[in-house]
């Protein structure tokens, strides 16, 4: 008997029942009512995996909920029931139940597309940056609004689902700004006392109980705790005090804490499995309902540990089901060392955030199952048995060797290194990072198992060396390295002066490389993560650091993923002074010290800065003189050897570690590819239709 067995367990939710206690929640992948077709293949993959939910993103139930550009699903009338058939027809087909989050997302859309006003318990500005506000609803708009959603919950159940969700939470819908003071400014029985805002809630459980609870389970998503203490609602107060009002009307609670940005935490500042666990424990022991909670539940043993102490009846899980949608399969059969889990990087998020099919960072099928045809456990078996040159052993390069070794090539692998991992490692020793470290950690765990896998660490490759292993097939992943000239995002000259002063990249400093005594300026003209991180790195270590960046803000990347006010609160509190809105134009002297002559991006005063040391985090360069060198030999010796060359990763393209990882598996997929299939035909496409 395992002692998982629990985790498979089935579990009654009011008038359906799922097969386990694995539950994917509601979250965005960025391909909702324009992409059906790859939503439908996404979620199913899930249920392929082993889930016994699979919840849908946010489902907007009226024009007046328009999130646009985001890209939701919607039900805002029958047209849109065939696009959800898709995805519930999916998530049956593998016995899994299907859950759709019906929401209204209030002041929280700005109605870019329907161009109707928005609606707010109280009058209030817009929560978007769009200078506009919501219109306070009176007595009619509320019993339209239920109307509404009571409608949508008939659609759904025709769509196919088996879970309809009435959602009150992230400061993101209509039923949750009803419930906090800040949004709710009322005077009639819809504001004042807790249990006037929490009317409009109680309201549309029972709505939707009547409409569809005969067949239907009504799952209640709440977020208990705001995380902003005595500013707002805390779980050991209000949130507990809705769950003991509500107790038993909803069939499920699907329980978290707010905003997105804490539910959707990344490691870098909420590293602990479990991390909700103290705020969402109580609800257990209030209702007689099962409970599914969240917060990057990724250990089998805690998994099992929750169950049997009573905190949760499901696993929740929403980007960790992105890393690895086969987790509950892979639990099953004991496997857990082969679990590819969430580093926590929200790469994913950020991708919802720009609208794009979601990507991640350890299962580059994320999002491909349908315009690719990728399968996250799956690929093709090799054409013709060979042996396969990977030189460079970093995120790219290992993902491709592994899956090149998936397909049955004998596999030869070069790193210049004494390790594996390349800027994986690398980053993963810097401050908030270490948890990174899984996207080579797994892959290197994997290759050991392989007898068709040959590695060799300290093995630098020239180009003839290359030649004279005799391989036809060579895959170059060298990386990229960091410009030392002062070249970036706005700076498109070399910085002068630079001779008077040490400079650093963040090469150096990821080489355990540090800065002398005396201030250290950090210049970040790339606006990615890893300025920031740099920032709070060497400041912890006792450095006094001036961070210099040529954007308006720290780090404006990390705005995507959900960290961007944390990050620079970070930098703040360690009292790391900030200049925006400027560029480094030069290094000087001034009384015999040297300083950075900075100019405002904007055209206002300029500054000059002391320091002793300048970290330039700019722009990178990619590392593929091998790559050229190969080209070169080939065209100039007239070799009869057929080589084929195959440039990936961040030598290709510097970019995320993301990109790195799917450039490799890419890479490996397409090889021995036909040209013309590859060239003509990368990806299929939604095309959309004509009919209205």
């Amino acid at each position: 008997m395992s002692n998982y067995d629990v985790l498979f367990e089935s579990v009654k939710i009011g008038p359906v029942t799922a097969k386990n206690r694995f539950y994917q929640v509601p979250h965005c992948c960025g391909m909702g009512h324009l992409r059906p077709q790859a939503h439908a293949a996404m979620r199913g993959m899930k249920a392929q995996g082993g889930w016994a939910v699979v919840s849908t993103e946010e489902t907007e139930i009226h024009p007046s909920s328009d999130l646009s550009p985001a890209v939701e699903q919607r039900l805002w009338d029958e047209r849109d029931i065939p696009a959800l058939q898709l995805m519930t027809q999916s998530v049956h087909e593998y016995s899994a139940l299907a859950a759709v989050e019906l929401v209204h997302n209030g002041s929280h859309t700005s109605n870019l597309y329907s161009r109707t006003p928005a609606l707010a318990p109280s009058s209030r500005s817009l929560d978007m940056i769009y200078p506009k506000q919501a219109r306070a609803m009176d007595k009619a708009d509320i019993r339209e609004f239920r109307r509404w959603h009571k409608a949508a919950a008939i659609r759904a159940k025709q769509a196919g689902f088996d879970i309809i969700y009435v959602y009150a939470g992230h400061e993101m819908s209509l039923p949750h700004h009803f419930l906090l003071p800040e949004y709710n400014q009322r005077t009639d029985e819809y504001g004042g006392c807790l249990e006037n805002r929490l009317r409009l809630t109680r309201e549309l459980l029972q709505d939707t109980q009547e409409a569809i609870g005969d067949s239907c389970a009504v799952a209640f998503r709440f977020a208990v705790d705001q995380m902003l203490g005595v500013d707002g609602m805390q779980a050991h107060e209000e949130g507990r005090a809705v769950v003991e009002m509500l107790a038993d009307i909803p069939d499920l609670w699907d329980v978290n804490v707010s905003g997105w940005a804490n539910d959707s935490a990344t490691s870098r500042f909420k590293p602990d499995s479990g991390y909700q666990t103290e705020y969402t424990k109580f609800v257990k022991k209030v209702t007689n309902k099962p409970v599914v909670g969240v917060g990057r539940i990724t250990s089998p043993d805690m998994m099992v540990s929750l169950v049997k102490h009573g905190v949760l009846d499901f696993i929740g899980a929403a980007r960790p089901s992105i890393a690895d949608p086969f987790l509950p399969n892979k639990i099953r059969e004991q496997r857990a060392e082969e679990i590819r889990e969430c580093i926590g990087c929200n790469v994913c998020v950020s991708c919802d955030n720009l609208g794009v099919p979601i990507r991640c960072t350890q299962n580059p099928t994320m999002g491909e199952e349908w315009r690719r045809g990728w399968h996250p456990e799956k690929i093709a078996a090799a054409k013709t048995p060979q042996s396969v040159l990977v030189v460079g052993a970093g995120p790219a390069g290992l993902e491709c060797a592994l899956q090149l070794a998936n397909r049955g090539y004998e596999v030869i692998l070069s790193e210049a290194s004494k390790h594996l991992g390349g800027r994986v490692v690398a980053e993963s020793n810097l401050k908030g990072l270490a948890l990174w470290r899984r996207v080579s950690d797994y892959r290197i765990y994997q290759l050991q198992q392989l007898d068709n896998v040959n590695i060799y660490l300290d093995s630098a490759l020239n180009a003839q060396q290359v030649l004279e292993l005799g391989i036809e097939q060579v895959f170059v992943a060298t990386g990229a390295i960091w410009r030392k000239d002062g070249i970036g995002r706005t700076s498109r000259m070399p910085i002068e002066g630079l001779e008077q002063v040490a400079v650093y990249t963040p090469d150096d400093i990821m080489n355990g490389i540090v800065p002398g005594q005396g201030p250290v300026v950090i210049y970040d003209d790339d606006q990615g993560y890893l300025g920031g991180v740099l920032a709070d790195h060497l400041s912890d270590l006792g450095h006094k650091v001036l961070f210099v960046t040529s954007a308006s803000i720290v780090s404006p990347f990390t705005e995507l993923t959900l960290e961007q006010k944390q990050v620079q609160c970070s930098l703040v509190a360690q009292g790391v002074d900030i200049y925006t809105n400027k560029s480094i134009v030069g290094v000087s002297q001034k009384s015999g010290h040297a300083g950075v002559e900075l100019k405002c991006v904007y055209g206002g005063q300029d500054v000059w800065l002391a320091c002793a040391s300048l970290l330039l985090v700019t722009e990178r360069e990619s590392a593929s003189p091998l790559y050229e060198q190969l080209q070169q030999l080939l065209k100039d010796d007239g070799t009869s050897m057929a080589m084929s060359l195959t440039l990936i990763g961040d030598a290709l393209a510097p970019g995320l570690i993301a990109d790195a990882v799917f450039s490799g598996h890419q890479g490996a997929q397409e090889f021995e590819a036909d040209p013309d299939v590859v060239e003509q035909g990368l990806f299929k496409r939604e095309m959309p239709s004509l009919n209205s």
